[in-house]
């Protein structure tokens, strides 16, 4: 339904009703000629947001340059550039804007192609929804997979998958259900919660803006009632207050203050502020509307634009944070830090190298200490490497010349979104999202394995009924936790299964806790450092204790980087109960010698 007028309505009453509507920014990506500008192109056509003027330009249009025989091409409603329409690819990221009754909406409508991976990157950094175009003949690509996991890193809670061309495929339900529990398990996999998959055709405008009547089996709703029912993100009304400096402002010699955006919270007159990373603390005195006293604010929130004045004469300047004491924490203060980075340079990035590195509005250089993998988007299994190449996603270890006010990029986007700067050609060679500062700073947090000493004795049931010995009766096994450990690629995972499906055959009640499966949930905070692989395995082991205590056969498949870790993970267990494996052993059994050896044990 679009934004028109209602019965009675004053042209003043329209207006302040669409000034109220609420605002969603989202983006439609996928693979090459999935149908992305098309399907916007039939939201706006199916809303009536297309004017005459424009219909008839777009009738021209799509007599010289479209794909439709002469009919109306919608994809070139938003293909602006010239040689997008000769090529009939979307290049650079295409904005649009339109309304319906119950919202207002921004679309990016982002390029498909790999090689511009990196507008796609751009355009997801804006939005709060994804919508990624699958063609129902070819299904799930690596494209598609590359670009949900770009949409992940960002921190995009919502993803539609949008099954088009259904037409071509003859609305198959079955070729649908295949598509959607692949997307599906994969966004499960990136910690996407609740991803909704629909059967569309973006061509004939079937569960686009309205039900359509081939797929009489999909009970959910079409795209437009999705984009205006789904719950927008807001920050959160305990978020703590940051905001990078981007001005010193001084108009009189009386007057002396700073402006910026807040990236996140709020500020009041009188709020105790620290300045980072200098850490001089003060108060805010004004929140100016100018440099005369009356009509200030009396608190600002995120993301307003203010000046404040401070009661002291602190030295602040232009890529300082202002950071209000208390809260739910303060930023992180470092020259050490980690972030997820999109390569966008055609030139590898290798260790050593350095760029201008800018957060929040701080531009200082930086140098890569190290690559410490790349992830692989089709099996996101991190693969160790010292370089990367266009497009690649990796984790790089970053040390700044000065230290820098920052925080994780999932907790506050502002001050934890970065790029990389080339200082020769001032080209933008990366986009990065900071995960975690020096462990050793005081503002950072702790390493995930305390120093303080860990239970050796694993506790007792608690006040179950069911002793223990019942269980063992009840599943005829003693409880035994195998813990498989190695380095990507030993083949730990496949014999956990292979384990797994042998102790199943001969009747056993058998779990797998796996590493990377934990990661899809329980774990899916933790980076590929040792320290916090270390933390992965300790919330297994916290895990397999509690499966052994209700009588199961637990398999652990680890990375399990340190001999301390696994000691820490033994007393976690029992290290009665506990029998441990190195994959990455030339001797380490095979999987028939395994379960017989296991087979053994569990009588």
């Amino acid at each position: 339904m679009s934004l028109a007028f209602t019965s009675g309505e004053s042209v003043s009453e329209y207006l302040d009703r669409y000034e109220r509507n609420e605002l969603l920014r989202f983006l439609t990506c996928g693979s090459v000629d999935d149908g992305k500008s098309t399907l916007i192109g039939r939201l706006l056509h199916d809303t009536g947001r297309l004017y005459d003027d424009h219909l008839k330009a777009l009738e021209v249009e799509s007599r010289v340059h479209g794909t439709q025989g002469g009919a109306l091409d919608l994809a070139l409603v938003v293909d602006g550039l010239k040689a997008e329409r000769e090529q009939g690819i979307t290049i650079d990221v295409a904005w649009r804007y339109f309304a319906t009754a119950r919202r207002s909406f921004i679309i990016a409508d982002c390029p498909g192609h790999e090689q511009y991976t990196r507008n796609m990157a751009t355009g997801a950094s804006h939005c709060q929804l994804a919508i990624t175009l699958i063609d129902a003949r070819n299904g799930v690509s690596t494209q598609t997979r590359r670009h949900a996991f770009i949409a992940s890193l960002l921190g995009i809670r919502h993803v539609v998958a949008a099954v088009n061309k259904m037409d071509l495929v003859a609305w198959g339900e079955g070729r649908f259900r295949e598509i959607e529990r692949e997307f599906l398990d994969y966004c499960a996999r990136l910690g996407i919660a609740d991803p909704i998959a629909v059967p569309v055709s973006a061509l004939t405008g079937e569960n686009i803006v309205t039900r359509g009547s081939h797929t009489p089996w999909y009970s959910g709703a079409p795209v437009l009632e999705l984009l205006e029912s789904v719950a927008v993100d807001r920050p959160a009304a305990d978020a703590s207050f940051r905001m990078p400096v981007q001005y010193v402002i001084r108009p009189t010699l009386e007057f002396r203050g700073f402006a910026g955006t807040i990236a996140s919270g709020s500020v009041k007159a009188g709020d105790r502020v620290r300045i980072l990373p200098s850490g001089r603390e003060t108060r805010v005195r004004r929140i100016a509307r100018s440099h005369e006293d009356g009509g200030d604010l009396t608190i600002a929130v995120a993301p307003q634009s203010v000046v404040l004045t401070f009661e002291d004469e602190v030295d602040c300047s232009r890529g300082d944070v202002v950071s209000c004491l208390g809260g739910s924490g303060d930023a992180l203060v470092a020259q050490t830090f980690e972030a997820d980075l999109v390569w966008m340079d055609e030139s590898m990035l290798t260790a050593g190298q350095t760029f201008l590195l800018k957060v929040g509005t701080r531009v200082t250089p930086a140098r890569i200490v190290r690559v410490r993998h790349r992830v692989d988007v089709d099996t996101l299994e991190p693969q160790v490497t010292d370089t990367l190449a266009l497009n690649d996603i990796g984790r790089v270890e970053f040390e700044t010349e000065q230290a820098i006010a920052f925080d994780p990029y999932r907790r506050i986007h502002g001050t934890g979104s970065i790029i990389l700067i080339d200082r020769l050609t001032n080209a933008t060679a990366a986009a990065g999202m900071i995960r975690t500062g020096d462990a050793s700073d005081a503002h950072a947090r702790k390493a995930h394995w305390q120093t303080e000493a860990a239970p050796t004795i694993h506790p007792p049931v608690g006040q179950s009924l069911v002793t223990a010995k019942v269980r063992a009766e009840r599943w005829r096994q003693k409880p035994i936790a195998i813990l498989l450990y190695g380095s990507s690629g030993s083949g730990k995972t496949m014999r956990a299964f292979d384990l797994e499906r042998g102790l199943w055959q001969q009747g056993h009640a058998v779990v797998v806790l796996d590493g990377q499966m934990l990661r899809a949930g329980l774990s899916r905070d933790l980076s590929f450092t040792d320290e916090e692989r270390s933390e992965n395995l300790r919330r297994a082991s916290e895990m397999a204790r509690i499966l052994l205590d209700q009588g199961l056969i637990v398999i652990l498949s680890m990375v399990a980087p340190s001999p301390e870790a696994r000691a820490l993970a033994s007393d976690l267990i029992g290290a009665e109960r506990v029998v441990m494996i190195d994959c990455g052993e030339s001797d380490s059994p095979d999987a028939g010698a395994l379960l017989r050896m296991v087979s053994a044990k569990i009588r």
